[in-house]
């Protein structure tokens, strides 16, 4: 199996997250793509190769114009304007308020484009962002040419991230970039499963009220967990996408035997739907040592995720999204990808 992987991701070193009201070092931190990026070498996966640039055009498929000329000025923007420290919003458009507006001011501005406030933006973050949509690119590339899988090794994640708003350490949605390049690549229907600990309520908004991109996702339930206001089992489409979204959400504590029986719910929605690409937004903060979840898999775990993913025959893009800078991190992202080979 090919990995893509961009050297640009180190480019995206945040110094500061908010978590439990005090600033700290990021979770998502550019160890977690390298320790992946040395397990892949170690077992001998596959080629590991560079992305080719691809126009920004094709983010502007899934993102909104004003949304992406945000990212790629923010930070200047933000420096211009006199601060200190990296950007991270303050203020939000609550539900009382008109929430339509733009503001010119950059701190109102990140305010209205956050989902979130743990994801500061900082020196670099646009060119490791714009790497890691070419990463995903390339890769699908790879699949619709013919490839029956392919590993695209995205840093930073993007499942988080919807048409207009960024926050969960996503800017731009990798899988749904890469999803919308094979529908106009001619690929009639594409499923995506979500298999982080986190509910990719990015991919869903992105396409909630299409009928040509299934989303399926087993993820905390939301009432416990990021991003807590999306991802329950009652929000399954609307007009022509309904029935197209399927969450399975669980509990805390939830082991693999409760984890693969919602994996195997999935599965069989991906069957009936019978898409011609299978994307897997490809998160292991499942794993029961990971800093900010609360799934129990352990490490054998992912292999056999891989291989039940496997047993749909389905040409597959992996795509990484989350899962923290644990010395596992890389055996059980790459066991996912050694299962779905069958080593």
């Amino acid at each position: 199996m090919i990995t893509v992987f961009s050297e640009k991701h180190r480019l995206r070193d945040a110094k500061t997250e908010l978590a439990g009201g005090v600033l700290v070092r990021p979770f998502e931190c550019p160890e977690r793509a390298e320790i992946i990026h040395d397990r892949v070498q170690a077992v001998g996966l596959g080629d590991v190769i560079a992305p080719t640039e691809h126009p920004l055009s094709s983010i502007l498929t899934i993102h909104d114009p004003d949304f992406v000329r945000f990212l790629q000025t923010c930070w200047d923007d933000w420096k211009a304007d006199g601060h200190a420290g990296e950007a991270i919003a303050s203020t939000w458009p609550g539900r009382t308020m008109r929430a339509g507006r733009v503001p010119n001011n950059i701190d109102g501005k990140i305010g209205y484009y956050a989902m979130a406030a743990e994801t500061a933006i900082s020196d670099g973050t646009w060119q490791a962002v714009k790497a890691s949509a070419d990463v995903a690119l390339t890769a699908v590339d790879h699949v619709i040419g013919g490839a029956r899988s392919a590993f695209a090794l995205c840093r930073p994640p993007g499942h988080h991230a919807a048409s207009d708003l960024f926050g969960g350490y996503c800017f731009v949605n990798n899988a749904a970039i890469a999803a919308q390049k094979a529908r106009d690549a001619g690929v009639e229907r594409v499923a995506i499963l979500d298999v982080d600990f986190h509910h990719g309520n990015g991919t869903q908004a992105i396409f909630y009220d299409r009928g040509d991109v299934l989303f399926t996702s087993i993820h905390g339930d939301p009432r416990d967990a990021f991003p807590y206001f999306l991802g329950f089992d009652d929000e399954t489409g609307t007009g022509e996408g309904e029935g197209c979204n399927l969450n399975i959400p669980l509990p805390p504590g939830t082991p693999y035997a409760t984890w693969a029986n919602g994996l195997e719910q999935a599965l069989d929605k991906i069957t009936q739907y019978a898409p011609g690409l299978l994307i897997i937004s490809l998160g292991v903060d499942t794993f029961a040592l990971d800093p900010i979840s609360f799934f129990k898999l352990q490490s054998d775990d992912f292999t056999d995720m891989g291989q039940r993913i496997e047993a749909l025959g389905l040409p597959t893009l992996f795509v990484m999204e989350g899962g923290y800078a644990v010395a596992e991190i890389g055996v059980n992202a790459v066991n996912v990808l050694t299962g779905f080979e069958g080593r």
